[in-house]
C-alpha cells in the first residue's frame, strides 16, 4: 500500500478485504485516497481518520460543515453499499439505525450519522433477550412500501452466500479436521428448506450478531451493517440465541423469550439455530476454541459430534 492509503487502512484490514473480494482489491485501495478527497469535497467533509472496519468495507470518521460527526463507509462492491443504505433508510423511522445522509452509488460510499458507543460484542455482556427481541421486532415492524420490499433479494440468496463463505472457511482452516463435511451440508439443507418455507416475509438484517449492534447510551441499541434481504424474521435472532450460551437449556430459554417477544414461531426459530450452528462451530474451531463448552454445544445442536474426540 502507498503511504496515503496507509493513513486509512492497515495491513490487517487489507488482508481481510483481499480474502473477501480477491487480490484485485489492491487497485481499489490504491485509489482510495483520491476517492475520499473527492467525496470530502462533494459532501463538504473534514476527514478525521479511520474507524473500526468490517470484512467488506473501510470506514472513515468525518466532520460535516455544520459540525455534526459522521462516517463515510466505502466498499469495493458498490452493490453492497447501495443495499445497506436502502435498508437503513427503510428502517429510519425506528431510530434503531444510523441516519443515512447521502449515498454515492458509483463510489460504493455511504455518508451516515456517527453513533457514539461500543458494540455489544465489545462490552461482552449478554443483554436481556426481551431487549433484543424488542429491538428486532421494532425493525421488522417498520412499515415499508411493498414496492421497496420487493427490491430486496430473497433470504435464500443470503443463505447460499453464508454457507458458501463458511464452507470455504471450513475447508481451508482447522475446522476441516473437527467438523465433518456432512454436518455442514445438513445445516445448509435445513437453512435452504427454511428459507423456502411459506411465512410472512419481512426486511431481514441478515447479519445481526452482537458485533453489529451498538450501545448508543441514551439512544438505546443501534443496528449497523445490514445484509438486506426479504424473508423469515426469525433468522435475525439466531446469533442472540447462541452467543456465549453453553447449554441447550439456555438456548431453548432464549429462543422461547425471543420468539414470544418477536411474535414468531419458536420451533421454527430453533430450526434456524440448528441450521446455522455448524457455521458458528467452524468459526470457533478456526479460532482454536474447539475445547470449549460453547463449541460442544454448537456441535450438539448441529447434530454432529466433534470428530477429534
Amino acid at each position: 500500500m502507498n503511504d496515503l492509503t496507509a493513513r486509512f487502512v492497515d495491513d490487517r484490514q487489507r488482508r481481510r478485504l483481499e480474502r473477501r473480494f480477491g487480490s484485485h482489491v489492491g487497485e481499489w485501495l490504491a485509489d482510495l485516497p483520491a476517492v475520499l478527497d473527492e467525496l470530502a469535497s462533494q459532501w463538504r467533509l473534514r476527514l478525521e481518520g479511520p474507524a473500526p472496519h468490517g470484512r467488506t468495507s473501510v470506514v472513515i470518521e468525518v466532520t460535516r460543515a455544520d459540525g455534526r460527526r459522521g462516517v463515510v463507509k466505502l466498499s469495493p462492491d458498490s452493490g453492497l453499499a447501495v443495499s445497506e443504505a436502502n435498508l437503513l433508510m427503510m428502517w429510519s423511522s425506528s431510530r434503531r439505525v444510523p441516519e443515512v445522509w447521502d449515498v454515492s452509488v458509483p463510489r460504493g460510499a455511504i455518508l451516515m450519522e456517527f453513533i457514539e458507543g461500543d458494540t455489544v460484542a465489545a462490552r461482552g455482556e449478554v443483554p436481556p433477550m426481551e431487549t433484543i427481541g424488542s429491538l428486532i421486532a421494532e425493525l421488522h415492524g417498520t412499515e415499508v412500501p411493498r414496492a421497496q420490499l420487493l427490491e430486496l433479494p430473497p433470504l435464500a440468496s443470503r443463505v447460499q452466500f453464508v454457507f458458501d463463505l463458511w464452507g470455504r472457511e471450513h475447508s481451508e482452516g482447522r475446522a476441516a479436521e473437527m467438523i465433518p463435511a456432512a454436518v455442514m451440508h445438513r445445516g445448509f439443507t435445513r437453512a435452504r428448506e427454511l428459507s423456502d418455507s411459506e411465512v410472512d416475509a419481512v426486511p431481514v438484517h441478515g447479519d445481526l450478531h452482537p458485533g453489529n449492534v451498538l450501545d448508543g447510551g441514551p439512544r438505546g441499541l443501534v443496528v449497523i451493517d445490514p445484509r438486506a434481504c426479504l424473508g423469515d424474521g426469525a433468522v435475525d435472532a439466531v446469533d442472540w440465541a447462541l452467543w456465549k450460551a453453553t447449554t441447550r437449556e439456555e438456548v431453548e430459554e432464549r429462543v422461547d423469550t425471543l420468539s414470544r417477544v418477536m411474535g414468531v414461531d419458536g420451533g421454527r426459530m430453533m430450526d434456524w439455530v440448528r441450521a446455522f450452528a455448524p457455521c458458528m462451530a467452524v468459526a470457533k474451531a478456526n479460532r482454536g476454541q474447539e475445547n470449549s463448552e460453547e463449541f460442544d454445544l454448537l456441535m450438539e445442536l448441529s447434530g454432529g459430534a466433534y470428530a477429534g474426540r
